[in-house]
């Protein structure tokens, strides 16, 4: 037998799950604290659904994993948690408004494989539905701050409109129906530069008058005010600017702030409004750790039941994963606190290490009866921060030999005090 992964997928060991683990868990604590609440949906949904003409499109349609179960139904492996949340709202017509939920799982692309691009990979998602207030899109940015201040990570949030986009390019004469096109081509100017997008633009067959007043406009400088102010000089009654407005205005009475990015753009259709992204400081990660926005008129239209104002971000948990190693340089290897070494005493050693565990202290003891240094070597190993050996003269004192493994220092200690010192 040939011991492969399928491609594009990866095992976790217990070092990188545990990191994997306490970044999710984060997340989900500074999700709970903004009010979000948790849902859950199938991996597999009906490939109607999934191939629905106001779903993802047709580029990820040709993406997702197509299969048919016993009774020869079309069904699909999800490629994102918003269709499923779609549906969702669709078969619970009574949700009350706003509906503000998370999810965290696993979604599937059966894309090109690349570095850093798997068919199998974690979302973590946080939708507010139903209100389509600026107060909603400055909670969301608010929860990016706070959930990686929790993660101890320094982050830089951008924000801009999609109706600002397409203002500025009703304003240089782009019609309505090759905008879209053109803002795909925008979306690609941070990561591969300004010739490349004057390339696509020019393939799209526009000229270089308005090529250059699209990224005249792009490239405004100054801070926010400032550009705000330049860009009512050329947009008049753009309700994008509007928005934007709005937006900061709500950031600055929870003393927060966003970098205005003119030429921010998220390259996917359905978005509406405001789109953010949020990047790391002093980190070689230097794509978006976050992103989304608002996409108003999606799931009304996916659903064909009236409006439904959407906004929502997600967090790249592997993205996330890679700066934190790389800060720590070093990964725990077990969550254990407390490893156990009997010295003929295993029955008794059972009894101990039950009482530990029942009072919420992780415990692991050697099951193999390895010799001590044996053990502390396998204790070493996982950097389990406590050995306690139990032996005849422990027990008959009721207590254990517990040996820091940081320090070496070693303590006839009884059970009580034990509990003590590893809750604290």
């Amino acid at each position: 037998m040939d011991l492969q992964l399928p491609k594009g997928t990866r095992d976790f060991s217990p070092e990188e799950k545990i990191l994997r683990d306490k970044i999710v868990g984060a997340l989900k604590e500074v999700f709970e604290l903004y009010g979000f609440a948790p849902l859950e949906t199938p991996l597999i949904e009906k490939f109607e659904i999934l191939a629905s003409k106001y779903a993802g499109g047709a580029e990820i349609l040709k993406e997702t994993f197509r299969l048919k179960d016993q009774g020869d139904r079309e069904l699909g492996l999800r490629y994102d948690l918003t269709v499923p949340l779609a549906r969702y709202i669709g078969m619970n017509p009574n949700t009350k408004m706003p509906f503000k939920r998370y999810q965290i799982g696993e979604v599937f692309r059966d894309g090109p494989v690349a570095s850093s691009r798997y068919r199998q990979f974690t979302q973590c998602d946080v939708d507010v539905i139903g209100s389509s207030s600026m107060a909603a899109d400055a909670e969301i940015i608010s929860l990016i701050y706070t959930a990686f201040s929790k993660l101890d990570l320094e982050i830089a949030v951008k924000v801009n409109n999609r109706k600002l986009l397409n203002d500025a390019l009703n304003y240089c004469g782009i019609e309505k129906s090759r905008q879209e096109s053109v803002i795909i081509s925008i979306d690609k100017l941070e990561k591969f530069g300004i010739n490349v997008v004057k390339n696509e633009l020019k393939q799209q067959k526009l000229d270089d008058k308005k090529i250059n007043t699209i990224l005249g406009i792009l490239n405004i400088q100054g801070n926010n005010q400032q550009k705000i102010s330049q860009l009512k000089k050329i947009l008049k009654n753009s309700e994008g600017l509007v928005e934007i407005e709005q937006l900061l205005e709500c950031l600055k009475i929870i003393n927060l702030e966003a970098d205005f990015d003119v030429s921010l753009a998220r390259g996917l259709a359905y978005y509406t409004g405001t789109v953010i992204e949020a990047f790391l400081k002093s980190s070689s990660v230097k794509s978006a750790v976050c992103a989304g926005g608002r996409y108003d008129g999606m799931l009304g239209a996916f659903l064909g039941k009236g409006s439904y104002p959407a906004v929502g971000i997600s967090f790249g948990v592997d993205r996330v994963y890679d700066a934190i190693f790389e800060k720590q340089k070093t990964a725990q290897k077990t969550n254990t606190q407390i490893y156990i070494i009997p010295i003929k005493t295993l029955n008794e050693s059972l009894k101990i290490a039950q009482q530990l565990r029942n009072a919420g202290i992780n415990t692991d003891i050697d099951l193999l009866d390895k010799s001590p240094s044996r053990n502390l070597e396998y204790a070493n190993s996982f950097a389990i921060p406590y050995v306690a050996f139990i032996g005849k003269k422990e027990l008959e004192e009721n207590k254990v030999k517990l040996r820091d493994m940081k320090s070496g220092k070693e303590e006839m200690i009884d059970l009580q005090t034990l509990l003590k010192k590893l809750k604290s």
